[in-house]
C-alpha cells in the first residue's frame, strides 16, 4: 500500500473550530452580523495595532489598502517580484503601475536597490514579508519617510513573525499591514483577510472602500435631512465582506495561533537540523532583528535542474512540494504589458533553485521524518 500523501500545506482544525461555526449558523446573522467586529478586535489586539477591518480574501486586503491609500491611474506602487501575483495585480487594478524591486538571497526585497526606483509617479511601497520572514521594515520606512510615501506591508506569510520585539502587523513601520486566512496561511477563515492600521482616517476608508463605498454613518451623511433608513454611496467601494461564521472560525483559529506558530517553528528547527550537513541544501536565514513564522519552509538547491529532479523525486515518494514563487513580471500578462524578466535577475536566479518542502502544524513527527528521509536518499544516490 502507499504511503500516505504529505501536502505541502493545509488548514488544522479541530471540533473547537467546528463548534464556533455551527453556533453563528444557528445564530440570527451570518453576515454584518457581531463576530466580525468581535474577530477585528482580537486581532488588532494580538498583532498590537489600533484597527482591524476584515475583508474577503487577502487580496481583497491588498486592493481596498490601496484605494484607502489614494493610489489611482498615472501613480506608480514598488513591491518584490517573488510574490503572489496579487501583490503586484493590486496596483493593476487601480489602474496604476507595479514596479518591481529585485530581491536578497532570502528572498525578500532589497530595500538598498528601491530608491533607485522612485519616481515623481511612485506613491507606495509594498514589501512582502516572503515565507513569514519580516523584511528590513526601519530602513524601508525610512526611505519612504524621505520620499513621503506610503507602505503597506504584505503580511500574508507573517502572522505571528517579529520584528524588533513586536508584531508584524502593529503598523510601528508602515501604515498598513495586510494579512490573509487562506488554508494553508497560519489562520484560516476558508477565505478571508485583514488589513490592519493605526490611523483612525485610513481605518475609516477601509470600512467604506470594502462596502460598496456606502455609508450609514450619521455623522458622515451628506444629505442628514432623510429617514433612518438613509444611507448614501460615497465613493466607488467593492463587495469586499466577509461572512461571520468565517469570523466565528477565525476568532477560534487566532485563540491557537501562538501553539500553530511555535509548531511551525519547532518543525523548521528540525528540518535544519537535519540538512545541516548537506552542503547542497541552504535553508532561508533571518536576520537578527526578525523572528520568522514559517509560513513556508523553503530551500535552495544546486540548480533548476536538480530542483526538477527532486521536486519529481518526491512526488513519486507521495511527498507534494511547491514552489514559491514564478517571479510575477514572468507571468504571461506582465509580459504583454512590457515587462522584461531580466529585469530583476537575483529573482530569476532565486526561483531556479527553490522548493517548498511540507510545512503546517498538523505535520506529524513521523511525516516530518519520511520528508527528511527522502530527500537524505535522493542525494544519496
Amino acid at each position: 500500500m502507499a504511503e500516505n500523501i504529505i501536502p505541502y500545506g493545509k488548514q488544522t482544525i479541530d471540533e473547537e473550530d467546528i463548534q464556533a461555526v455551527i453556533e453563528t449558523l444557528e445564530s440570527d446573522f451570518l453576515t454584518t452580523g457581531p463576530k466580525i467586529q468581535e474577530f477585528e478586535k482580537k486581532f488588532a489586539e494580538y498583532v498590537g495595532a489600533k484597527y482591524a477591518v476584515a475583508v474577503s480574501s487577502g487580496t481583497a486586503a491588498l486592493h481596498v489598502a490601496c484605494l484607502a491609500a489614494g493610489l489611482e491611474s498615472g501613480d506608480e506602487l514598488i513591491t518584490s517580484p517573488m510574490t503572489f501575483a496579487a501583490s503586484a495585480n493590486c496596483a493593476l487594478y487601480c489602474d496604476a503601475k507595479p514596479v518591481f524591486v529585485d530581491i536578497k538571497e532570502n528572498g525578500l526585497i532589497d530595500e538598498n536597490l528601491i530608491e533607485e526606483r522612485i519616481t515623481s509617479k511612485t506613491k507606495i511601497v509594498i514589501p512582502v514579508h516572503y515565507a513569514g520572514l519580516p523584511c528590513e521594515m526601519k530602513k524601508i520606512k525610512e526611505i519612504a519617510d524621505r520620499h513621503k510615501l506610503i507602505i503597506i506591508e504584505d503580511a500574508c506569510h507573517a502572522l505571528g513573525a517579529e520584528y524588533e520585539k513586536t508584531k508584524i502587523g502593529d503598523c510601528a513601520h508602515s501604515d498598513m499591514a495586510v494579512f490573509s486566512f487562506h488554508p494553508v496561511k497560519h489562520i484560516t477563515t476558508g477565505e478571508g483577510g485583514m488589513i490592519t492600521t493605526n490611523s483612525e482616517e485610513l481605518y475609516q476608508k477601509l470600512l467604506m472602500f470594502r462596502s460598496h463605498g456606502i455609508t450609514k454613518d450619521s455623522d458622515k451623511l451628506l444629505n442628514k435631512s432623510e429617514g433612518p433608513w438613509f444611507h448614501e454611496m460615497q465613493e466607488l467601494g467593492f463587495n469586499y465582506r466577509i461572512t461571520d461564521f468565517q469570523c466565528a472560525l477565525g476568532i477560534s483559529q487566532l485563540s491557537k495561533i501562538d501553539k500553530f506558530v511555535e509548531r511551525r517553528r519547532e518543525i523548521a528547527k528540525k528540518y535544519d537540523e537535519a540538512f545541516a550537513n548537506i552542503d547542497k541544501i541552504e535553508p532561508l536565514r533571518q536576520s537578527e532583528e526578525s523572528k520568522d513564522a514559517y509560513h513556508l519552509f523553503v530551500i535552495k538547491v544546486e540548480n533548476k535542474e536538480k530542483r526538477l529532479e527532486l521536486f519529481n523525486y518526491l512526488k513519486e515518494n507521495n511527498i507534494f512540494c511547491q514552489v514559491h514563487y514564478i517571479p510575477v513580471h514572468w507571468h504571461p500578462y506582465y509580459q504583454k504589458l512590457g515587462y522584461e524578466k531580466e529585469s530583476c535577475p537575483e529573482a530569476g536566479k532565486f526561483y531556479e533553485r527553490i522548493i517548498s518542502l511540507p510545512m503546517y502544524p498538523g505535520l506529524k513527527d513521523a511525516e516530518q521524518e519520511r520528508v527528511i528521509q527522502v530527500i537524505k536518499d535522493f542525494y544519496a544516490k
